[in-house]
């Protein structure tokens, strides 16, 4: 038929074929939990919307015209629309602004005093390290940045800068247990 394995099973569950369903399902299933996951960001939501876009699929599957495109694009379009018109679904949050009813969640004072006071800790022990060292742990935990990248950034062998952050974690976890 074509050259779409997913095109092939689509075509087969429009004539009832339950074992191109369940083909289907297992080549499919986890790319469009994907789609799910990325648009309605909520799992138990996701395996809803799966669950009700193969039960589409089995009903619709006559609909599908592979001249027209490609069998996993057609079911990519058809999990995102569902996962818009899930998102439209939702209520809406309330006019009413609430301030009445919101509560102060910012820290109290002794909770500020004792975060200053770590933070002005951490800064301590982040001053024992070399600061190459620090801003390459800065770089990995809290900008996120790869080995890769942080050796290219430092000019050192990726091995190098990997040493370099073990090291510097042992030296900050001994400089905190104090």
């Amino acid at each position: 038929m074509t050259e779409d394995p997913i095109a092939e099973l689509i075509v087969k569950c429009a004539a009832q074929d339950r074992a191109a369903f369940r083909a289907l399902y297992r080549d499919s299933s986890a790319k469009l939990m994907g789609v799910f996951l990325r648009i309605l960001r909520e799992r138990s939501e996701a395996e809803d919307a799966l669950q009700e876009l193969y039960t589409r699929v089995w009903t619709r599957a006559g609909r599908f015209d592979a001249a027209k495109g490609r069998g996993m694009t057609w079911l990519i379009a058809i999990a995102r629309n569902l996962a818009i018109d899930r998102l439209r679904s939702r209520p809406a949050p309330s006019s009413d602004d609430g301030l009445d009813t919101v509560e102060d969640n910012s820290p109290h004072a002794e909770t500020r005093l004792i975060a200053e006071g770590e933070a002005r800790r951490i800064g301590d022990c982040f001053a024992t390290l070399e600061p190459d060292r620090a801003a390459a742990v800065r770089g990995a935990y809290l900008s996120g940045l790869s080995y890769t990248e942080l050796a290219a950034r430092h000019d050192v062998p990726l091995n190098t800068m990997r040493t370099w952050l073990r090291r510097s974690l042992v030296k900050l976890k001994e400089c905190l247990d104090q």
